[in-house]
């Protein structure tokens, strides 16, 4: 928690004990250097016990918002698999095959959906005999060098009272945007992305693949509230990991309820299929955050299992919440008087005037008012800096949702104004400004050369011969000849090279 730039009234107390805090911890928060993949020691992502067993079936964040540059349509993006480390090979990234990727819409504030865009996935392997991702440059998603590709069909459900009504096939065999193994792999990975856009009827349109990971915070919020002195912020301990990401645009009016009532709520889920073939809900996310920090221990699993129609049982979490004790026990600022009805309203409800639906069951989801457009140039903070396109109204990708949560629990609406946050302030990369607007993920060849090389190397045809049966097109001897060539100075590199072509030669007669 830090300072944030922001004028205002009513702030220079908070902002005063906090700067002195920031001095007293020795951080100047502007000098600090972000964290690279592998220094996180937690994850806002492993929200509960038993799904940060299972990543693939993790949701990690969803975020719902009127689409920047098609204002009549709705762009839904929903992640899963969180900490996707770029190199992490040979068994790169992929949707579960056994599981349903759901997407959610409440058009009516009624706790229950009334769409539901379910996504299941298959996996294609070419070639078996080789432990290989791709082998070779892919320069398309059906380049024969890509060895492991998924596709995904959609089904549209439409419900009432919780029952399917009606299901429709509205994609089949889509193309999945690989896991961006490196450069040499991938030397055009914006091209893969492009392809994996896919045109749906009406209007709509639809991506998977690898991104990313678009939040942006400091994680070291678990080590007692960032270090017990607020020396631990400033670090987007997210960056350089990607994520699995589902992006959904749509036009407004097919998902809300009529012109009248432009409200729509949107939650994402995991159903895994158990040991008897039936599938059960393991993962569920609405707004970010709340099975973090908001439930307890006790009630992770039992809200990942359960649906918005049942969040009263969750009610006394959000009415009498524990962050706003543990920052006056650490910090000394006052914890706003409970019952906490202003969090009921703005993470159960939606704002009164803005996005709160007529006849709202309370219930967490994120709520999205269609009818406003999108803001020309976006405020962070969203609402509480006065712009209504973006967080609670919805989620984009640019919202600083820790800085807006952490000011709203501290009471900013209730008139204890605050500048509270960790001093992240917008992603390391930047998003793109079309669909499906993600950042391209981190590859897995990012880091430093090695001494003496220029990274050149061009191994075209060199893996795919050796991995070809005896006859087939490619020269024996010569396969690996440009490698070693490329492979530059020293005897050590020149014996390394050798000792990989002959060994590619006894496997090729070997699997052949």
């Amino acid at each position: 928690m830090t300072p944030i730039s922001r004028s205002g009234p009513g702030r220079a107390g908070i902002a005063t004990l906090i700067c002195g805090a920031l001095a007293a911890g020795g951080l100047a928060a502007a000098g600090v250097t972000a964290l690279e993949p592998g220094a996180a020691a937690a994850s806002s992502h492993r929200e509960a016990p038993l799904i940060s067993g299972t990543p693939q079936y993790d949701n990690t964040d969803v975020y719902a918002f009127v689409s920047p540059d098609k204002p009549d349509t709705t762009t839904i993006v929903a992640n899963w698999i969180p900490f996707e480390e770029p190199a992490g090979g040979p068994n790169f990234f992929t949707f579960a095959e056994d599981a349903q990727y759901d997407i959610h819409i409440d058009n009516n504030g009624d706790a229950q959906g009334d769409l539901v865009f379910r996504y299941t996935f298959d996996t294609h392997v070419k070639n078996e005999k080789t432990f290989l991702y791709n082998t070779g440059p892919v320069e398309s998603l059906d380049d024969p060098d890509l060895n492991i590709t998924q596709t995904y069909d959609i089904e549209l459900l439409k419900l009432k009272k919780q029952k399917v009504v009606s299901t429709t096939k509205i994609a089949n065999d889509v193309p999945v945007a690989p896991s961006n193994v490196g450069k040499a792999s991938m030397p055009r990975y914006n091209d893969l992305r492009k392809q994996a856009i896919h045109k749906l009827a009406g209007g709509a349109q639809t991506f998977a693949g690898q991104a990313d990971d678009p939040f942006f915070l400091d994680l070291r919020v678990f080590d007692l509230l960032y270090g017990g002195n607020l020396s631990e912020v400033g670090r987007d301990t997210l960056k350089g990991y990607n994520v699995n990401s589902i992006a959904l645009q749509v036009p407004s009016q097919a998902l809300t309820e009529s012109k009248e009532q432009p409200i729509i709520g949107v939650w994402s889920t995991t159903q895994r299929k158990n040991a008897q073939g039936y599938f059960t809900q393991v993962s569920r996310l609405g707004n970010p955050l709340v099975n973090e920090v908001v439930n307890p221990l006790k009630d992770k699993d039992k809200f990942n299992a359960s649906s918005p129609r049942e969040d009263a049982q969750f009610l006394e979490n959000v009415t009498n919440p524990e962050l706003p004790k543990l920052i006056e026990a650490i910090y000394k600022i006052p914890a706003p008087a409970e019952p906490r009805n202003d969090l009921v309203d703005v993470f159960l409800k939606g704002v009164e005037g803005l996005n709160q639906p007529p006849h709202v069951t309370p219930s967490e989801m994120l709520r999205l008012n269609t009818s406003i457009p999108p803001a020309h140039k976006p405020k962070r903070l969203g609402v509480l800096d006065g712009d209504n396109a973006g967080f609670p109204n919805g989620r984009r990708l640019t919202d600083d949702v820790i800085d807006i949560a952490l000011q709203v629990v501290e009471g900013e609406l209730l008139g204890a104004k605050n500048d509270l946050g960790d001093a992240v302030d917008e992603n390391n990369k930047k998003f793109r400004k079309s669909f499906p607007y993600l950042a391209n993920p981190t590859a897995g060849s990012r880091g430093p050369l090695a001494k003496g090389t220029s990274g050149d190397a061009d191994v075209r045809s060199q893996l795919g011969d050796a991995l070809s049966p005896a006859g087939a097109a490619g020269s024996g001897s010569g396969d690996m000849t440009l490698i070693a060539t490329s492979a530059g100075a020293g005897a050590l590199g020149v014996a390394l090279v050798g000792a990989g072509l002959l060994w590619w030669r006894r496997m090729r007669e070997r699997a052949y």
